[in-house]
C-alpha cells in the first residue's frame, strides 16, 4: 500500500524509539530551547494535517507554499502537509492553494486563496494584528485531533515524488554517514529543497535526532555539542 512521505519518515522511528528526543531546537538570540520526541512531533503533524484538510479543504495533490524558518514547528507543519498529500514548495507560489508563512512574511505569500500564519512562539501565542482573512496557526491547530488517516499519496516536495525525496534524503544521510542514534547538530536554514533534505529529512530517514540551532552564538557551540552529545555536524551540500 502506498504511503505518504510523513509515514515513510516517522513510522520506522515510532517503531524503534518513539520517546527519545527527535528535534531539539535552539534559538541563541532568545535563549529558547524546545525538545520534542517522535511521538510529540507526530501528534503535531497529525493536528496540522487535520487542520489543513478539515478547515482548508486541502486534498491530496494540492500545492502548498511554505515560508518558514528551520524550527520544530516548521518540521511539524511540513510533515502535516505531506501527510495530507500536499506538494510543498519552499517559495512563494502563485499556483498554491495555501501558504504557511511566518507572521513577519505574510506579504510574501502573494495572491493565494488561503494563508496560515505562524508566530513560532514558544508559549503558543498567536500572531498579533493579523489581516482579515488570515488564519492563525497556534490558535487553530490546538483543537484538532492528534490522529490522522491519509487519503492519498500525491505530492511531496517541489514536484518530486515521495520516492524521489526519500532517495535524495537517504543519499544525503549516507554522505554524512548518519546512523540511528546519532545526534546531529545543524544550522542549515531549510530555505530551499536541498537544504531541507540535507538538514531535516536526511536526519529523520536515518533514524538520527536533530539539534537545530538558529542564529547561532559561536561561543556556545562547543559546549552545546558536549551537553547534547552531538556525534555529527551538518554542512551545506
Amino acid at each position: 500500500m502506498a504511503t505518504t512521505l510523513t509515514q515513510e519518515l516517522l513510522d520506522p522511528i515510532l517503531a524503534t524509539d518513539p520517546a527519545g528526543p527527535r528535534v531539539t531546537y535552539y534559538d541563541d538570540s532568545t535563549g529558547e530551547r524546545v525538545e520534542v520526541s517522535a511521538v510529540t512531533l507526530t501528534n503535531w503533524a497529525a493536528k496540522t494535517a487535520n487542520l489543513l484538510r478539515d478547515e482548508f479543504g486541502l486534498e491530496p495533490g494540492a500545492r502548498v507554499s511554505v515560508l518558514l524558518p528551520a524550527h520544530w514547528q516548521t518540521a511539524a507543519a511540513l510533515l502535516g502537509a505531506w501527510w495530507a498529500g500536499a506538494d510543498v514548495t519552499l517559495a512563494a507560489d502563485p499556483d498554491a492553494e495555501l501558504a504557511l508563512v511566518h507572521g513577519d512574511r505574510i506579504d510574501e505569500a502573494g495572491d493565494v486563496p488561503e494563508i496560515l500564519a505562524f508566530s513560532l512562539d514558544a508559549f503558543g501565542k498567536p500572531v498579533p494584528d493579523l489581516p482579515v482573512g488570515v488564519t492563525d496557526y497556534a490558535s487553530s491547530v490546538r483543537v484538532h485531533g492528534d490522529r490522522f488517516t491519509p487519503s492519498g499519496q500525491q505530492g511531496a516536495l517541489e514536484g518530486r515524488s515521495v520516492g524521489e525525496v526519500l532517495t535524495a534524503a537517504r543519499a544525503r544521510a549516507e554522505a554524512h554517514s548518519l546512523a540511528a542514534g546519532d545526534r546531529v547538530l545543524s544550522t542549515l536554514a531549510w530555505g530551499n529543497a536541498d537544504e531541507l533534505i540535507d538538514g531535516l529529512l536526511s536526519v529523520l530517514v536515518s533514524g538520527s535526532s536533530l539539534v537545530q540551532v538558529n542564529r547561532p552564538d559561536a561561543s556556545k557551540m562547543d559546549r552545546r555539542s558536549e551537553t547534547e552529545k552531538v556525534s555529527k555536524t551538518l554542512s551545506s551540500p
